[in-house]
């Protein structure tokens, strides 16, 4: 009997759901659902004044690069006077002590002083003096040496006071690297290599002279000849004046320092 009854619930559930579909017509089912409309979407600008700012044009001033002939041209440059010889790894104490280094080069009267004290730490054992006493000048214009020269520490005073006192170049069979970059870069001496040994063939008070167009050392005093190391890109820089004064040599002299491993 329930189940009778549960059966005709549903029954007259489904007809009521039914009949009361069908009384809905189609037009009023329609007009109760509204489509909502679209306008096109507009992207404004957060700030319609913004501008970007202007560029600013950079501009850069180069060093002149053109340098008179006889400046450039070391081909033709010679050196000719008495040389001074030393022995191997003479380092920049004993070519300008640090009790000196106070003196300032740029100032006349401490740059000649200060070449007055070049060479005087070396060793009782150099009888000759590369300055006499009570002098600011060498009389030997050209100082020979061995291996390493200008090892130590790195002071710019030391191929500064050679200059001071009168040297023009420097000879040895290699030198420390400091000690070559500090001669191209103040200008003072020109740092040359030789092929051979030559500290052991000459000696103090021997007449010579360099042709750095030949990259040759003629020994007058004995009449042998030694072939040097060519100078390359730092001859023009030291002849300019050393790297601020011949600012347009810069990166020559420092990709020749990089090629020959100063």
């Amino acid at each position: 009997m329930a189940a009778s009854l549960t059966r005709i619930s549903y029954s007259s559930a489904f007809t009521f759901s039914a009949s009361k579909t069908s009384v809905l017509s189609p037009s009023l089912f329609a007009s109760s659902i509204k489509v909502p409309t679209f306008s096109p979407l507009t992207v404004k600008p957060l700030c319609s004044t913004f501008a970007p700012h202007a560029a600013h044009a950079i501009s850069f001033t180069r060093h002149a690069t053109s340098t008179p002939a006889s400046v450039l041209d070391t081909s033709t440059k010679t050196f000719h006077g008495l040389c001074y010889v030393v022995g191997d790894n003479i380092d920049t104490d004993q070519i300008i002590p640090a009790e000196y280094l106070t003196l300032v080069p740029s100032n006349p009267a401490e740059y000649e002083k200060l070449g007055s004290y070049a060479l005087i730490g070396l060793p009782s054992s150099y009888t000759t003096r590369f300055i006499e006493p009570n002098e600011t000048k060498t009389k030997y214009s050209i100082v020979i040496g061995g291996a390493n020269f200008g090892c130590g520490s790195s002071r710019e005073h030391a191929p500064v006071a050679l200059g001071a006192a009168g040297a023009k170049a420097v000879v040895a069979e290699s030198y420390a690297r400091i000690f070559f970059r500090n001669s191209v870069a103040t200008g003072e001496v020109y740092p040359l290599e030789s092929e051979a040994r030559i500290c052991e063939e000459c000696k103090t008070g021997d007449v010579v002279t360099i042709e750095l167009g030949e990259s040759r050392l003629i020994n007058h005093s004995t009449g042998k000849e030694y072939k040097l190391k060519s100078i390359g890109d730092a001859g023009p820089v030291i002849e300019a004046g050393g790297i601020f004064a011949g600012g347009a040599f810069g990166s020559g002299f420092f990709d020749f320092c990089q090629l020959r491993g100063s």
